[in-house]
């Protein structure tokens, strides 16, 4: 049975949402269920979290970003991740590794290797059962994020083309990535949770 559950994708793909659903319909089935995110999820995470995503810091260096990333990751990972797992709770957690591989390798151009040689370290070979690709047309992600949010972060302003490239290393990721299965985030919440129940639920 797979214990740790992540879901990625682009902005405003629908991640929060069908999460919320999943935990609700697994704890119904009885399943102990945490849900949480990167970055944040722990206070140290969630302070990094700030940095990173204030619409004021333009000038934030890539390498740095992705650094910052990496270190709330290992924060929360440490902190909060393998503590439910030991304990023998479901995670499901919004964002992992595979973000930062498409956003700061592929899209800002750093490089996937270079970004994934910085991730292995604050990992330290942990990783999840499943990955979850909620694959979105950045337009229609970003309608739907301008329609539900008060207040856009740092990533929400990058252009259209900022959100394609990470679409296009996402799908890129996932023709190489054996634990991820790729969705389409235009079906319905109920959709997605019957597919993603499927390959969870033996």
């Amino acid at each position: 049975m797979k214990q740790w559950i992540v879901f990625e994708g682009g902005e405003g793909s629908g991640k929060t949402t069908l999460m919320a659903v999943l935990k609700r319909e697994l704890e119904e089935r009885g399943f102990d269920v945490l849900c949480t995110r990167e970055p944040g999820g722990v206070p140290i995470a969630e302070d990094i979290r700030a940095i990173i995503l204030d619409p004021k810091n333009t000038e934030l260096d890539p390498i740095a970003e992705a650094l910052l990333f990496a270190a709330a990751r290992r924060q929360h990972l440490v902190e909060k991740v393998l503590p439910a797992l030991k304990k023998g709770q479901m995670v499901l957690m919004d964002r992992f590794v595979d973000s930062s591989l498409a956003y700061q390798g592929y899209a800002r151009g750093i490089g996937v290797e270079d970004v994934r040689q910085i991730n292995e370290f604050a990992i330290q070979g942990h990783r999840p059962d499943m990955v979850f690709l909620l694959d979105l047309d950045p337009q229609s992600g970003l309608e739907r994020i301008n329609a539900n949010r008060n207040r856009l972060n740092r990533l929400d302003l990058e252009k259209v083309k900022f959100h394609e490239k990470v679409r296009e290393g996402y799908l890129s990721l996932a023709k190489h990535h054996a634990s991820m299965k790729v969705l389409d985030a235009k079906k319905s919440v109920e959709e997605l949770v019957k597919e993603v129940l499927e390959e969870l639920l033996p």
